[in-house]
């Protein structure tokens, strides 16, 4: 497709919906807290948290400093339940992403139930492999009343009355899409304080064709998902968290890991009032992300803001998105809740 535009503001609108249809066909939609969205990275992420019910939302805004770029929305839902009386567990929950970007408004919907059981290791410590499935409906659409081509340029000036010369007979993308992820997580150290966990995900795993021309050529390559991630107690008041994850997607690599320090504020360190968490990821070679989240326990919110550090940067200036996150995990009033469990998944 060729698109004409006269002004500078749009030029750079241009240089900007290129990198977008670019990610959206080679690389899925991805957070800087990606740590806050676990069933985009792997589904058997789901439910290793402590408590029965955890709510999540991620909203991310880039590039608005000069075009209409990224909106990204993603909420998520996790209900986990012992099995019988054993400890093993299975995780129901949801996922829903919305994505618009671009001044021709590419839009990407998913609905994605998800299923997760937990199987327990060990009879002493917390120590499971999970197995997760997760998979629903997808929909990609644009808005060609706001595509402007070379064909409607009359040699004067834009012309909307003729035709854009472009062949695609629908401006919507309907399919199916699925995936598999396997984990493990662990405590370990001085009385259990410590934990870690290891994933690998599958995603795509039906390839499914989502052109806008009906090519069945067109499929989503499958994505491959990597993650790792350790909790360390420094401290009565402190602890340290890092996390990590690689990604591949067709010819598409993708490298984010980082750290977050976090102490602990009230009386009583086991059940502190407040947890203040600082820390800074990198996606390599694209954006430095400095991060501060605030633990209000059941309460969670956090802030991070992407400095672009990619070849991007001379249109952007380093000026990249800004993440917002809430997050709520709570317990259930009943006798087998993971409230009165020695043993439940959590990281």
């Amino acid at each position: 497709m060729k698109i004409s535009f006269p002004y500078k503001k749009q030029i750079a609108s241009l240089a900007i919906l290129i990198v977008i249809m670019q990610s959206a066909f080679a690389q899925d939609l991805h957070f800087s807290q990606f740590f806050e969205a676990p069933l985009l990275r792997n589904p058997s992420l789901a439910g290793i948290f402590t408590g029965d019910y955890r709510i999540q939302g991620v909203y991310r805004d880039q590039w608005n400093s000069f075009t209409n770029a990224y909106r990204t929305g993603s909420f998520n839902g996790e209900y986990k339940m012992p099995v019988g009386q054993s400890n093993d567990f299975l995780t129901v929950g949801m996922q829903i992403l919305y994505d618009k970007a671009g001044t021709a408004g590419l839009t990407t919907s998913e609905i994605f139930p998800a299923l997760n059981y937990h199987k327990s290791l060990s009879s002493e410590k917390t120590m499971y492999l999970s197995l997760g499935f997760m998979g629903g409906y997808a929909e990609k659409r644009i808005d060609r009343s706001k595509i402007t081509t070379n064909n409607q340029f009359d040699g004067a000036a834009y012309n909307p009355s003729l035709a854009d010369g472009e062949t695609f007979p629908t401006p919507d993308v309907h399919y199916w899409d699925g995936s598999v992820g396997m984990s493990f997580n662990m405590t370990f150290g001085t009385d259990q304080q410590n934990s870690m966990f290891l994933g690998a995900a599958y995603h795509h795993l039906n390839r499914p064709r989502n052109s806008f021309y009906q090519n069945a050529q067109t499929e989503l390559d499958p994505k491959y998902v990597f993650s790792a991630g350790v909790k360390i107690n420094v401290s009565e008041l402190s602890y340290l968290t890092l996390q990590a994850d690689h990604s591949m997607q067709g010819d598409a690599r993708e490298t984010i890991g980082g750290a977050m320090y976090s102490y602990k504020l009230g009386e009583f360190t086991d059940d502190p009032k407040y947890i203040l968490n600082v820390g800074a990821f990198l996606r390599w070679k694209d954006a430095f992300i400095p991060v501060i989240k605030l633990d209000m326990l059941p309460l969670s919110l956090a802030l991070s803001y992407d400095v672009n550090i990619s070849p991007l940067e001379t249109v952007s200036q380093g000026r990249g998105g800004i993440e917002i996150s809430i997050a709520y995990i709570g317990f259930l009033n009943r006798d087998n809740s993971a409230k009165y469990k020695v043993l439940c998944p959590r990281f």
